[in-house]
């Protein structure tokens, strides 16, 4: 896809992010794929279109969504390393992906299992409960923005961002594709919340089982009111195997009544991890009486009471497996899920390159790993960033029990033998008022400077953004600048020419300029009485709107006043 025209092939961002190729392309932003200098490790860069970064409003979107992205950590999202702006180029630094997109890979293969649609609704369920956990909704859930490894992990893209960029692509007419996925509440035009996203996934679902969308139609009004007033057709009725309970889910989770849908991600997860321990359980069962009926049709035995007592034996222990089996999932699969995990050998995730505390401190890598941190000096790398880790990326390792864990040893880069310095987390101060944002600033271990800086959005006084951006590691001490908004940037007016008027023709002046009436005083002079003579900012003054001009009136040669 590389373009020997693009003027950012060759450059180098912020003395760091040289660009390589050109991988992709969208209505708001360019996708390249760079080397970092710093890391020596390749990203992929998102640059904002020059056309569209000339809206400020949408610049300002792109900023803030990305900064609040950034936060996130978890390893079926796409991760956001930076967001930056060199000269006059917004961009955002993200993870580099090697795999292809959920809807590639639907184009290939139409239908598919339903033990893949499981792993795969597991895992974007969970991304989906992490983002959500953090105040963030993705808006825009479809396989264009959901990417496949090569060894079938997910990883969901562009949370925040796929909502902007469809917004510019809409607008530009172009088809997108996202309103098959839309939900009811959104294609009313209502805000959407965390089911929004929930109905989404729903969709994909259906889509994943079927090889078919739910709702098309001639328009994408046409799609859109489908959504909201008509009930798909059952995915059991396209494809007769799909399993009740797997069908049972999706359809919940698609539900027009946003009341009747999954009102969590939590709530989704749980029921696809039970029906996974369920099938589990029921793969088991089979196994085991498999077993029992090739017992059964050995040649018989001179001795028929021995075979009828084994018989008994056999039937007994089937018996007792099946309400052993009967009783975990009774007791909502929490047991279950412990005994029959799947699968039992994990593979191991790939740290290098990563700050070590993101990785310690993810709530999601702490119920399978046991980190062992230690330091290297190695003075080419950041201080933190993970060098080497044992076992090594994509090792598979047992996982017994639920209590078990994968002993992870990382090696991490520090300046000096003797380095204490911590990483700390910079924390969210945004739309903070000053002083409470300074507190929080000092309270995390940080220094401060302030800066200050105009507003349309952020009250005057409230926090506007921080460099480094909130959820960012910087070192123990070190400084945050914080930018305090100064309110509404001031609009300026020309100070119009007022001498010579009447005093009535002189108030209209000012108040059709957009500016406030001050004193009005008199004094005498040879003009008629009621002619202004004098003003206090002269005229053709580049002033603020609603700026106070006071005038000065003629009371006539006599001094008789007005």
């Amino acid at each position: 896809m590389e373009n020997s025209t693009d003027k950012y092939i060759g450059r180098i961002l912020d003395d760091r992010y040289e660009i390589i190729e050109l991988i992709g392309s969208g209505g708001m932003a360019n996708v390249y794929k760079a080397l970092c200098h710093r890391l020596n490790r390749y990203d992929a860069v998102k640059i904002m279109r020059d056309e569209t970064a000339a809206n400020t409003e949408l610049r300002r979107r792109f900023r803030a969504e990305s900064q609040a992205v950034a936060m996130l950590s978890h390893p079926n999202i796409v991760s956001v390393y930076d967001v930056s702006h060199s000269d006059d180029v917004e961009y955002i630094v993200m993870e580099l992906i090697d795999g292809i997109t959920l809807k590639q890979y639907l184009q290939k293969k139409s239908v598919l299992e339903p033990s893949e649609v499981l792993d795969f609704s597991i895992q974007i369920a969970k991304a989906l409960e992490h983002a959500h956990s953090k105040g963030i909704i993705h808006r825009d859930i479809k396989p264009q923005n959901i990417m496949l490894l090569k060894d079938g992990m997910i990883k969901v893209a562009d949370f925040g961002i796929a909502s902007l960029e469809s917004d510019i692509e809409e607008n530009n007419g172009e088809t997108v594709g996202s309103v098959h996925y839309i939900a009811p509440e959104q294609a009313r035009g209502q805000a959407p919340d965390a089911r929004s996203d929930i109905y989404s996934l729903g969709i994909v679902m259906y889509e994943m089982l079927t090889g078919k969308l739910p709702y098309i139609g001639t328009s994408d009004v046409e799609v859109a009111v489908k959504h909201m007033n008509t009930d798909p057709v059952s995915p059991r009725e396209l494809v007769p195997d799909i399993p009740e309970e797997l069908e049972r889910i999706c359809l919940k989770a698609m539900n027009s009544d946003i009341d009747k849908r999954y009102q969590t991600a939590s709530e989704l997860l749980t029921d696809l991890e039970q029906y996974k321990a369920q099938s589990l359980a029921a793969h088991v069962l089979e196994d085991s009486e498999a077993v029992l009926i090739d017992s059964d049709e050995q040649p018989p035995r001179r001795n028929k009471s021995r075979r009828s007592r084994k018989i008994a034996l056999s039937s007994g222990i089937l018996a007792v497996l099946l309400f052993v089996i009967i009783g975990f999932v009774f007791l909502n699969g929490y047991f279950l899920k412990d005994l029959f995990s799947d699968p039992v050998k994990v593979k191991v995730d790939n740290f290098v390159g990563r700050y070590y505390e993101d990785v310690i401190n993810d709530k999601d890598y702490k119920k399978v790993y046991d980190f062992k941190v230690t330091f290297k000096v190695d003075l080419d790398h950041e201080y933190g960033i993970i060098l080497s880790q044992d076992p090594e990326a994509g090792r598979s390792k047992s996982v017994n029990d639920k209590n078990s864990k994968i002993v992870v040893e990382l090696v991490c880069a520090a300046e000096t033998v003797d380095d204490q310095k911590r990483l700390l987390r910079v924390p969210d101060i945004v739309n903070r008022e000053r002083e409470e944002a300074i507190s929080m600033i000092q309270d995390a271990g940080f220094t401060y400077v302030i800066e200050q800086a105009p507003s349309d959005s952020i009250t005057k006084g409230y926090v506007i953004s921080t460099d480094p951006v909130a959820g960012a590691a910087a070192d123990e001490g070190s400084e945050v600048k914080i930018i305090i908004s100064t309110g509404p940037e001031a609009v300026m007016t020309k100070v119009p020419q007022l001498k010579g008027l009447s005093k009535q023709a002189a108030i209209e002046k000012i108040e059709s300029s957009n500016l406030s009436i001050g004193n009005i005083s008199t004094a005498d002079s040879d003009l008629d009485a009621g002619t202004v003579i004098d003003q206090n900012v002269a005229a053709g003054t580049q002033v603020e709107e609603h700026t106070k001009i006071s005038i000065t009136i003629s009371s006539g040669p006599s001094g008789s006043g007005s």
